[in-house]
């Protein structure tokens, strides 16, 4: 770099930041640069030509306002003037302040771009570094492409020094970043891959980087850099610190670049040839030992340099999986960093041997840590390390070691950390499950889990204790036993009584034989929760009252007298009060033989794989890399899944709550009284699951209507089982939504559409629900409106919507509608997104016709008449008679024409029999008065239909949509 010399030193500068510096307050401070930029100004624009050295101070002093935080709007030509300049420190200057201010769509961009590119030509080392520096700090899109075919020519020259090869690497580096597709690396892929074997260390350092970018992008074009990073690396490790004295850190030798030479093998499996993997062992066995040796130097700088080429050697040895023997040694290694002082060695020990438990040879080795991570558990100061530590417990748990490593954590459950609690919960519950031998100890830890923290046990766990319980009947009367004794404490979470509700509602006969858990006790033991427990309890309870009639009928006068209190028949909430009065009117009018067939006992669930490790997973974010517990390595302990013992073998992906409550069989999560064999416990009070309940078959739908409540959203959303019609892209189920608002709009096997709409006048609102049904993410998702009819018609404003669904998750987008004028087509929904790599595609009709902008609209019988009669030209009047596609049922069709947005006028037609209406279509131009009568001739099953209104294509569409629907 060119020596700066006395001149360049810029006293005015230094006048002014002393000045800024003296500045008493923020008000002289800005006076003080307001006159400084007015002085730049006024010698901009002087007839005085500036010097370099003079534009070179005014720029510096621009630069420094602008790192102050104030907007500099001029300046940027004089900046680029200096890059003409043949001094390094004016050219520098110019550089610096158009990589700091200039914008990417400045209109300096193409002369910027003239100025690199002579630069980049003259061969000076100093000017192209400067140039190289420029491009990679502004990085471009245009940039990219003025200069994606020069730069890899400058890197690969055999004249090109140096430092301009490091700085050319490092700029392709930051443009493959930023514009991937712009970089076209194949005809130079092969060079580029040859400086691995340059003699210049920061030159291999700076290629490296680039390499391993290009590789996890293009790994088979880059395959041949494993051979020449291996032997590189080979010749770091095995060379004396004086062979690479410039490159040596605290007596290690170029750490940086063996860093990463291993993180670029990571790119790739271990070589095939057996010459090249012995040479790689070899040097992974060379760091190992380096690792042992004792330390050199006493600095910090020392250790973490040596430590830094370890983990990431151990990282490369975890990846390649292949050398049991290197695998046991990389533990045994981490093993002595467990209780090292330094935190951060601690942490990345306990986060290398999370993944080292999942491999079936270190495994066992990783067991033997057992109680040093069950102190760290217990000792250490740092959260983070404490919840590594989780990890680790949680990787290296199997049936030799579950029930300890369970015990542990429930220990230390008690006083963790609450940001980790939820998460510690998932993992008991997990274990508990997966290792459980004997389904007693599962019931015992679960409830205790319950006990410990409650508040941070999840639906699907408390669901997931139920099914297993229903699903054994070697467990069902212990679980009772258990739940009953539990339920006895003064203060008992309400997870807790949900859990005993379910169970002594199925299976208290099995303990009713004790005089101390008679069904009188069993009741009053439940109903003294009851006040202190939330409406979706208190409705699980309820369903447990009704089944207990069932089981127990001498107490049926006493769960009656229950039922029929004002605290439960006037209830303030609907859904308490109408289970209340369902139960008591079933428990008088049904015989014994209907009781037992309604409230038969829960049958077995279908065996799936567990949601609450697809819950975990969710948690932990779709980056995190969790051990998978159903690995080879559980079956090396002579252990067997749980899945395994039952009998199933599921591949199938979790689907949260759809897995423990399937639609297609009874489930504790729904709100039916009628069918209480399929679905006895639990309520749902989701205004979304209550609305994607109308599109359900009619049973589905009579249940959800006597019950109130539907199931719940994921469950109805996200079942592969769920027994709504999935709708083709077309207009045929257009149809379905004319006289209603609410629904689901389109499924298939990846995807749920839910709609909500409400309409005001010529205004409308609709919310669209997009559900995952996978346990994969939606990538790059989109949605777009397409309107088919004039902006002058029809108005539809989309707000945006995440890029990215969750697996399991739900997103919400809401569209506002604007009526303008009629219109007949409706718009059209495109979604747009990635699964598992593939693109999707769907398109689908909404619901958007012009009867959603009605207001009905009340008359006398004489009104009517009368403006029947002023509508009477021909135009004016449509009519259709046609056949009935739907039974001929009176209240039906009230329904219909109410939901089709008119007022239903009673007792105005003479012949009752008829149906008439009246409703004024809103539009932001004009109101269209509409009349509508239907006659009915259930003889011959057929419709007349009549529709009057003043505008004869508004009559048209009216008639098309309507006679559709009888």
């Amino acid at each position: 770099m060119p020596a700066v010399s006395k001149g360049d030193g810029m006293r005015g500068l230094a006048v002014f930041i002393s000045d800024i510096r003296n500045c008493k307050s923020k008000e002289a401070e800005i006076k003080r640069i307001n006159k400084e930029l007015a002085n730049i100004r006024s010698k901009f624009k002087g007839d005085k030509a500036l010097d370099g050295y003079s534009k070179k101070k005014y720029v510096c002093k621009l630069l420094f306002i602008f790192l102050l935080g104030h907007d500099i709007d001029f300046g940027h030509m004089e900046a680029v003037n200096l890059l003409s300049s043949n001094k390094y420190t004016e050219k520098q200057i110019g550089y610096l302040f158009i990589s700091v201010l200039v914008n990417s769509n400045s209109d300096l961009i193409r002369l910027i771009n003239n100025a690199i590119k002579n630069d980049l030509s003259s061969r000076n080392p100093v000017s192209m570094n400067l140039a190289l520096h420029c491009i990679a700090n502004v990085g471009s899109k245009e940039m990219a492409e003025a200069f994606a075919a020069e730069i890899p020519r400058i890197l690969v020259a055999g004249n090109t020094v140096d430092s301009v090869k490091q700085s050319a690497a490092l700029c392709l580096l930051r443009l493959n970043r930023t514009s991937p597709d712009l970089i076209p690396m194949g005809e130079w892929t092969a060079r580029v891959v040859h400086l691995l074997n340059d003699q210049h260390l920061g030159v291999v350092t700076a290629a490296v980087s680039l390499i391993t970018t290009l590789a996890q992008k293009s790994p088979d074009d880059f395959k041949t850099s494993i051979s020449l990073a291996v032997a590189r690396l080979s010749r770091i490790v095995t060379s004396a610190a004086i062979d690479l004295q410039d490159y040596t850190y605290y007596f290690v030798a170029a750490p940086w670049l063996s860093v990463k030479l291993l993180r670029l093998l990571q790119c790739y499996p271990p070589p095939e040839d057996a010459g090249l993997r012995s040479r790689l062992t070899e040097c992974l066995v060379t760091i190992l030992n380096k690792a042992q040796e004792p330390p050199k130097s006493k600095k910090v700088q020392h250790s973490n340099a040596k430590n830094a080429v370890l983990f990431e050697a151990i990282a490369l040895i975890i990846h390649h999986d292949s050398e049991p023997t290197l695998l046991v040694r990389a533990c045994n290694q981490l093993g002595q960093f467990l209780q090292h002082r330094e935190t951060n060695l601690r942490y990345l020990a306990l986060e290398s041997m999370c993944t080292l438990a999942s491999s079936e040879f270190s495994h066992e080795a990783v067991k033997t840590h057992i109680e040093t991570v069950i102190n760290a558990l217990k000792t250490e100061r740092d959260v983070s390390v404490r919840q590594r530590a989780v990890d680790l417990l949680y990787s290296m748990c199997d049936r030799s070691n579950a029930k300890q490593i369970v015990a542990e954590m429930l220990s230390y459950l008690e006083n963790a950390d609450y940001s980790i609690r939820e998460e510690i919960v998932l993992k008991v519950a997990i274990q508990a499950e997966k290792y459980a031998v004997d389904y007693t100890w599962y019931v015992d830890t679960i409830l205790n889990l319950i006990r410990v923290a409650g508040d941070y046990v999840s639906e699907e766990v408390w669901y997931r204790v139920i099914q297993i319980v229903i699903n054994r009947d070697d467990v069902q009367g212990y679980a009772a036993k258990t739940v009953f004794e539990t339920l006895q404490a003064p203060a008992c979470h309400e997870n807790l009584v949900k859990v005993g509700g379910y169970i002594l509602g199925e299976f208290g006969n099995l303990i009713a034989g004790d005089s101390r858990s008679s069904p009188l006790v069993q009741f009053n033991l439940l109903h003294s929760k009851f006040h202190l427990c939330s409406v979706p309890t208190r409705a699980l309870l309820l369903s447990a009252y009704i089944k207990f009639i069932n089981l127990f009928p001498e107490v049926k006068p006493t769960i009656q007298e229950v039922l029929r209190s004002d605290s439960q028949l006037r209830n303030a909430d609907v859904e308490l009060q109408q289970r209340a009065v369902e139960y008591l009117r079933l428990s008088c009018i049904a015989s014994t033989d209907i009781l037992a067939t309604v409230l038969e006992e829960m049958p077995p669930f279908p065996e799936r794989e567990s949601s609450i490790l697809a819950k975990l997973k969710k948690k932990k974010g779709s980056s995190a890399k969790l051990p998978d517990i159903d690995e080879t390595r559980r079956q090396v302990n002579g252990s067997t899944e749980h899945s395994a013992n039952n009998g199933t073998a599921n591949t199938s992906p979790p689907l949260l709550l759809e897995d423990l409550l399937p639609t297609s069989r009874p489930r504790p999560y729904s709100s039916s009284p009628i069918l209480l064999s399929a679905s006895t416990m639990g309520s749902a009070h989701s205004f979304t699951a209550d609305m994607l309940n109308l599109t359900s078959t009619p049973a589905a739908a009579a249940a959800a209507a006597v019950g109130g409540g539907g199931g719940g959203l994921l469950v109805d959303v996200f079942s592969e089982n769920s027994t709504s019609p999935s709708v083709d892209v077309s207009e045929d189920h257009l149809e379905r939504f004319v006289c209603k608002n609410n629904g689901i709009l389109y499924e298939n096997q990846l995807l749920q559409i839910g709609l909500k709409s409400e309409y005001r006048q010529n205004l409308g609102r609709m919310y669209l629900f997009y559900g995952n049904k996978t346990s994969i993410q939606f990538l790059s998702f989109t949605s777009s409106v397409t309107n088919n009819t004039s902006q002058s018609q029809l108005i539809v404003q989309a707000k945006p919507v995440d890029p990215m669904i969750e697996g399991g998750a739900q997103v919400q987008q809401t569209l506002n509608i604007e009526c303008v004028s009629e219109f007949t087509d409706a718009p059209e929904l495109t979604i747009i997104f990635r699964y598992g790599g593939n693109p999707q595609h769907i398109a689908v009709k909404l619901p958007v016709m012009l009867n959603k902008f009605f207001q009905p609209t009340e008359m006398t019988s004489q009104d009517y008449f009368q403006r029947w009669k002023q509508l009477g030209a021909p135009q004016q009047e449509v009519q259709k008679i046609f056949k009935a596609k739907y039974p001929m049922d009176s209240d039906a069709t009230k329904a219909k024409i109410i939901g089709f947005g008119v007022a239903l006028l009673d007792g105005v037609d003479p012949n009752p029999a008829n149906f008439v209406g009246a409703g004024v279509v809103h539009t932001k131009t004009s109101q269209v008065g509409c009349l509508l009568r239907l006659e009915p001739n259930t003889q011959a099953q057929m419709y007349r239909l009549t529709l009057r209104t003043s505008r004869e294509p508004v009559s048209h569409t009216l008639l098309e949509l309507l006679c559709e629907q009888f």
